[in-house]
């Protein structure tokens, strides 16, 4: 692990990396929150997994991967879009705002990386790859990469607290 990318000296170039992924995530989200084909029937989601397992009559399957379509194509004839299009948006939404507070870094970047990832399986390559990398990048930098944000302050507590209750768990 290179020791230059954990370097409290890189924090502030880590944390305007972490606001603009986080910005990223936010905007993403935030234009499908007033959707309804998003937030009501789940019809682009459906759309997008159609064009990604070529189920439409224009489209080629993007989707390389034989377990992945596979997997797909079960989501979508299962109707799984109605419900799960909500749930790709308050992931986005969520992911955003954690990256730009610095709260929950860790697990934020983790979600946003896998997103990406199923993105790209997807066939999508957009911003996805940047992304991608960028998180990647952020989560080798550990604690600098949330220096500034509440992380800084939620994570002492949050130990203080697992300490308590593992030594009254033991006591």
């Amino acid at each position: 692990m290179p020791s230059f990318l954990r370097s409290k000296a890189l924090a502030p170039l880590l944390t305007v990396l972490r606001i603009w992924l986080g910005w990223e995530w936010l905007q993403a989200g935030w234009h499908k929150l007033s959707d309804p084909r998003w937030m009501r029937g789940g019809e682009a989601l459906q759309g997008f997994w159609a064009r990604a397992v070529g189920a439409l009559p224009e489209s080629q399957p993007a989707i390389k991967y034989g377990w992945y379509k596979a997997f797909i194509q079960g989501l979508l004839d299962g109707g799984h879009y109605s419900w799960f299009a909500k749930l790709v948006v308050l992931g986005e939404i969520l992911t955003g705002l954690a990256l730009i507070l610095g709260a929950a870094t860790v697990f934020a970047l983790f979600v946003g990386a896998f997103m990406n990832l199923n993105f790209m399986l997807a066939g999508t390559a957009s911003t996805n790859p940047v992304m991608y990398t960028v998180a990647i990048l952020l989560l080798v930098a550990g604690p600098a990469a949330y220096q500034y944000g509440l992380d800084r302050l939620l994570l002492p507590y949050l130990q203080r607290v697992l300490r308590r209750e593992g030594e009254a768990l033991a006591g």
